[in-house]
């Protein structure tokens, strides 16, 4: 289930494999929503850590929600699971066995390293929020979100509606006979000056 309004966008699912990429893509499509396509690579790697990490080791159940909220610096992305255990940061220190290489067991440490501030707390016996911020690109701070509008109402204003000149009616024709006009005059109209003259 998705819910948003123009400050936050919100996002129930189970963490599965197979919706993480469906919850990639939606954060990608709210925050170039949001004018804020600088976050989409760092915002979509902390929420499939964060994911990641509910679908490893969160218990009783796999269901979370994801949450996006765009305060006026900054936008905090966080995950509410039911599980009230809060995670611990992997430190090669404290876990010799830790591959150096490992593609696992690392998450919280990336989304620590590419955010501005992370952290976790509990909800009481109702599980934890992690969450993370990064900071806001100044060109989305100035531009307001808003919503798309229909491209009807993008389109220029009918033709109908344009200013065109008035036509101009046809002048009626007051000049004298062309001389076309006169070579076709009747036969009887010069009749008279022919015969004038003197034989």
């Amino acid at each position: 289930m998705i819910s948003h309004s123009s400050r936050r966008c919100t996002v129930e699912l189970q963490a599965l494999p197979s919706r993480i990429g469906q919850v990639r893509r939606i954060v990608s499509a709210q925050l170039r929503y949001w004018h804020m396509d600088p976050l989409i690579d760092r915002a979509a790697l902390g929420v499939t850590e964060l994911l990641s990490n509910v679908h490893r080791h969160a218990r009783p159940d796999k269901s979370c929600t994801v949450e996006l909220e765009l305060l006026v610096d900054r936008l905090t992305v966080s995950v509410r699971d039911h599980d009230p255990r809060l995670p611990v940061v992997a430190d090669a220190a404290d876990a010799p066995d830790l591959v150096p290489l490992a593609t696992c067991g690392r998450g919280l440490a990336m989304v620590a390293a590419m955010s501005e501030s992370w952290g976790a707390r509990p909800e009481g016996d109702d599980g934890k929020v992690v969450w993370f911020t990064l900071p806001a690109p100044s060109a989305a701070v100035r531009r307001p979100a808003r919503s798309p509008r229909p491209a009807a109402e993008r389109r220029p204003a009918p033709r109908l509606t344009e200013a065109r000149p008035a036509p101009v009616p046809p002048t009626p024709v007051t000049a004298a006979p062309t001389p076309v006009a006169a070579a076709h005059a009747p036969a009887a109209a010069t009749a008279p000056a022919r015969s004038a003259v003197p034989g």
